[in-house]
């Protein structure tokens, strides 16, 4: 149960931090604080069942030249290169749980799942004053089932990011825009969509997912970093039409739809300032 704690947390700081932009600018070395947010996300991608949570986040930024936490989870920069950067990237995946009823009836718990692997950046186009920006990001992750099931495969989600700094009224505020692709192994599909002989019924029958294609996502996501606190949320859309997996017998819709909002009040701060590519 603290294993599934951990990972939905971290799936809720990763959605909900994923606005924030950046530019040149000195801040402090390392701000930490604590977060609430609540989320509303589909049991798994397809499923016909949602799952909420209120639950804490941190809120957690550092600025070293190797490793860095912002926006986009724990990273370290490998290489970075005028145009490109070559990082470390997290993810993480919230729990399905056991149900009574419905498509899974009957079924274990899936695990949580954690996501490492690199990510290759390419920032594509900046406009003179740096309020927008486009970048093609290309994350290759392992992902690890937390709790006993280890390795279940490989994901790779490659996608366009726009961030888009408000002006005017709008000043302060950051948007987000996120599509793509997504890729995974056969194993990774078999971990969410699989049927096992033991699990069939008349209704379900026994499925081995195939690797491949799994459909395609589109993030938006609204920020605003004050002094003492931030504000944040997203929408995001998945749709699944012509997934490897579409033929499984756990997968009743062909899209989904997932939000969360939270709050993060900053309780501290490094004295030292660094100048960093940071617009908050």
């Amino acid at each position: 149960m603290k294993s599934q704690r951990v990972a939905v947390v971290a799936h809720a700081a990763a959605l909900l931090t994923f606005g924030l932009s950046t530019h040149a600018a000195e801040r402090p070395l390392w701000e930490a604080g604590l977060g609430v947010g609540v989320l509303a996300i589909s049991s798994y991608r397809g499923a016909d069942s949602t799952d909420s949570y209120v639950l804490p986040f941190p809120y957690l930024v550092y600025r070293g030249r190797l490793l860095r936490s912002d926006r986009e989870g724990l990273r370290g920069m490998f290489v970075e290169r005028p145009g490109v950067e070559l990082n470390l990237s997290l993810n993480a995946t919230a729990p399905v749980r056991r149900r009574a009823t419905g498509t899974r009836a009957g079924m274990p718990t899936l695990q949580p799942a954690v996501e490492i692997g690199p990510s290759l950046e390419w920032h594509i186009w900046r406009a003179p004053d740096e309020r927008l920006r486009l970048d093609l990001r290309l994350p290759l992750r392992m992902a690890f089932a937390v709790g006993g099931d280890g390795m279940i495969g490989w994901f790779f989600a490659p996608n366009l990011n726009l961030d888009v700094a408000g002006s005017g009224t709008w000043d302060g505020w950051n948007l987000g825009l996120m599509t793509g692709p997504l890729f995974a192994n056969r194993r990774y599909h078999e971990y969410f969509y699989g049927v096992r002989p033991e699990f069939a019924t008349s209704a379900r029958p026994a499925y081995v997912a195939p690797g491949g294609y799994s459909g395609s996502q589109v993030l938006v996501s609204l920020s605003k970093r004050y002094t003492r606190y931030w504000l944040g949320g997203y929408l995001r859309h998945d749709l699944l039409m012509d997934a490897a997996f579409m033929d499984s017998p756990l997968v009743r819709r062909n899209s989904s739809w997932s939000a969360g909002v939270g709050i993060a009040w900053i309780i501290g701060r490094s004295s030292r300032l660094v100048e960093v590519d940071d617009r908050e």
